[in-house]
């Protein structure tokens, strides 16, 4: 334990996700050893994003504006959406350049244990957008963990019946992955989402 100032930063730093006490303790020295011109840009930075930054009124994910860049592109297709648990999220799909349609974001997933139910997140906002009509295409991209797979599976339930085509990201064994460390979810999806060989 260290004293007054050190210790409430360390204590700060440490409710950071991924940071542990360790790393808390590393980066708190590292900030007390780093030079003042470098700490200020970084708490520049803090305040800065805190300040501009929000999310878009439409799909939620972070903008500095009140829509983001992707509801506002005019060259993206309204009539898909993928949906997501968070903005970084939208930032893997975006590196690929494969989907050309707009995003939703739920803001996390269904999580009973955590105290996170269908009411905490921005699935009334999804409904809200899908009764125009003009979606015909919804894509679930949550994770595929237990929480991923619950969210995924109620929101089937829910849109399946509207007449959308719902549709769920592939998932299953990475490349260069061995058979054998393969957990039963991740195997069994894998076997779920094989494709036929043509000659």
């Amino acid at each position: 334990m260290y004293e007054g100032a050190v210790q409430d930063l360390i204590d700060e730093l440490g409710r950071l996700p991924g940071v542990g006490p360790k790393s808390a303790q590393r980066i708190a020295f590292h900030l007390l050893a780093a030079d003042p011109t470098d700490v200020r840009r970084l708490t520049d930075a803090l305040t800065e994003v805190k300040a501009r930054v929000r999310f878009c009124e439409i799909c939620g994910n972070v903008s500095q504006e009140p829509q983001c860049r992707v509801c506002r592109d005019p060259r993206r297709s309204d009539e898909v959406i993928c949906v997501v648990e968070e903005p970084k999220d939208v930032v893997a799909i975006e590196r690929t350049r494969e989907f050309r349609g707009k995003y939703h974001v739920l803001g996390g997933a269904i999580n009973p244990i955590a105290g996170v139910g269908p009411d905490d997140l921005r699935i009334k906002d999804l409904l809200s957008r899908l009764a125009s009509g003009v979606v015909t295409e919804v894509i679930l991209a949550t994770d595929p963990n237990v929480e991923g797979e619950a969210t995924s599976t109620y929101l089937a339930r829910m849109l399946v019946p509207m007449g959308l085509t719902v549709s769920r990201l592939a998932s299953g064994l990475p490349v260069g992955g061995d058979l054998e460390y393969a957990d039963e979810v991740t195997l069994g999806r894998a076997f779920e989402g094989r494709r036929r060989i043509h000659a």
